[in-house]
């Protein structure tokens, strides 16, 4: 148990010793009264001055929660440290547990399910990361496409290849458990106390080859390019996943499928897993030169050496429709991630060191079903798709169509590249974005660039690249669950789980929502009977 002394705040070039001097001193402490470590730290540049925002752990006080409730301070807080230890069921299970997927949600879970002697059958229907590596390397560099191992699928999922955010909105004491657990596979210990943590997709994807090792270890299995086909049901009740040319006998499937698995989404709903249409948004990656964006957050202290490179989150809310910055990578690349073939799809990136030239964002315009209601549950997909395909017929190949900002708020097609240049991996070629998008889509984002641009002066560069589009913001669609269960509401054994399932957004929430997926299995069954 500990005590949280928060809210301290010291210039930013200042040395975290004297947060925990003052974190002590507040509490009437010594050095000698407790352990006192740094808990997290936030950068705050936003009044004119570059502060650095500590909480301090103490540890070794005599019984913290009357210690801390004496005080009587809004900042200081008794915090349990508590480690996530579900409880073993007691209804019988007979069949392997099966986790469909094996990005962020379907890792965690399946680690958790192995951990406790579930051993689970992993099907993930791209490549290893070693492999997939090779995959993204060729589509960039020589534009050979493979459908089943990209940017989307395969080891790791989408956040592979991202810039690792581990930032989320959620509150769950289950955050704290995803950054134990990546941390005993290698991340390093910085993202445990770093208020907007991130990993860099360098070390990242070797964190995702460390867990998915030791759940092998443990007695799970991990099989390469099996993809979900369906599943089996007696009434209501799940039997088997059906993937490839096998049927997997199961009482208790968790689908983190991910948001591209767009044919396996068909194929359930064809099988009468029920799904509805759900918002999501669309747009355009946007780069400037990072040293513009430290300069406008951070004045004549950019390019300090204590100063991490700039990040911003900007949003504007118009006519019941946002436009805001999405997925910011400092110092990072935009990427090819495309799951289908004639196609484009951007994305970003950053390796740990975020030491790139250029800053990029998504500036996504929010979509809601209202805006693509077909009848179906996929008009979600069918408006993603139009896009993509737009896009790819626009360049005729998979160069990225791009534009100058200046050029898209005057809607005429750009001719050269002023002091920024594209990083997106295969090429790029002048187009007008007005007529990719929607109508409400580009005015949207003309309202908002300009908007952005009064908040955050690196935003009037009228000769930042647009390169689009970006579209798998969120998947467009939910599985429906349980409140209680977490189990689909038309097929019981079945948990849809993650980004896909549309119950998660980013690599944090997914990775809770993938343990609180396996918790549902273990707290209510016990390991299985069948193990081979």
């Amino acid at each position: 148990m500990s005590i949280i002394v928060s809210g301290i705040r010291l210039p930013f070039d200042e040395n975290g010793g004297a947060a925990v001097a003052q974190a002590l001193s507040l509490c009437g402490l010594t050095a000698n009264d407790a352990q006192a470590s740094i808990y997290r730290v936030s950068l705050d540049a936003r009044r004119g001055k570059i502060d650095r925002v500590y909480s301090v752990l103490l540890d070794g006080i005599d019984h913290e929660e009357a210690f801390a409730a004496q005080l009587q301070m809004p900042s200081v807080r008794y915090k349990p440290c508590v480690r996530l230890s579900p409880q073993i069921g007691t209804a019988p299970m007979e069949h392997r547990p099966v986790v469909v997927g094996l990005g962020p949600a379907g890792l965690f879970a399946a680690y958790l399910l192995a951990r406790y002697g579930y051993r689970p059958i992993v099907l993930e229907r791209g490549e290893a990361i070693e492999q997939r590596d090779q995959d993204v390397d060729a589509f960039w560099k020589q534009g050979i496409f493979r459908s089943e191992s990209n940017i989307q699928f395969g080891e790791g999922g989408a956040g592979a290849y991202s810039d690792g955010k581990l930032t989320t909105r959620i509150n769950d004491p289950l955050c704290d458990e995803v950054l134990h657990i990546l941390m005993e596979h290698g991340a390093p210990e910085e993202i445990g106390r770093l208020a907007k943590p991130h990993i860099g997709t360098d070390i990242l994807k070797q964190v995702v080859r460390n867990m998915r090792e030791q759940i092998i270890a443990w007695g799970g299995e991990v099989h390469f390019r099996t993809a979900m086909t369906g599943l089996r049901q007696q009434g209501d009740v799940l039997c088997a996943i059906d993937a490839e040319n096998q049927s997997i006998a199961c009482e208790h499937a968790i689908l983190a499928l991910g948001h591209s698995a767009r044919d396996t989404f068909f194929a359930l709903h064809r099988q009468g897993v029920f799904f509805e249409p759900k918002p999501f948004s669309v747009g355009a990656r946007i780069e400037h030169l990072q040293s513009e964006i430290d300069r406008a957050l951070y004045g004549k202290h950019a390019g300090h050496p204590l100063l991490p490179p700039g990040e911003y989150n900007l949003s504007h809310r118009e006519n019941g429709r946002a436009c805001y910055s999405f997925c910011m990578c400092p110092g990072g690349h935009v990427v090819a991630a495309q799951s289908e073939a004639e196609s484009i799809v951007t994305n970003g990136m950053s390796y740990h060191a975020r030491d790139g030239k250029n800053a990029n964002a998504a500036i996504v315009v929010s979509v809601d079903p209202s805006d693509y209601d077909d009848g179906t549950p996929f008009g979600g997909i069918a408006f993603q798709r139009t896009l993509e395909r737009r896009a790819y017929q626009m360049t005729g190949s998979y160069a990225a169509p791009c534009q100058l900002v200046g050029d898209f708020l005057d809607k005429r097609t750009s001719h050269r590249f002023g002091a920024v240049h594209p990083t997106y991996p295969i090429s790029t070629q002048f187009c007008d974005l007005n007529t990719l998008f929607p109508q409400f889509v580009h005015e949207q984002m003309h309202t908002g660039l300009s908007v952005f641009a009064r908040k955050l002066r690196a935003f009037g560069a009228k000769d930042a690249v647009l390169t689009g589009p970006e579209t798998r913001t969120s998947s467009p669609v939910r599985m429906t669950r349980g409140r209680e269960n977490l189990s689909s509401v038309s097929v019981r054994g079945i948990i849809p789980c993650g980004e896909g399932a549309g119950y998660a957004g980013g690599i944090m929430s997914a990775a809770v929502d993938g343990l609180r997926a396996a918790c549902q299995i273990i707290e209510s069954h016990q390991q299985p009977k069948n193990l081979e």
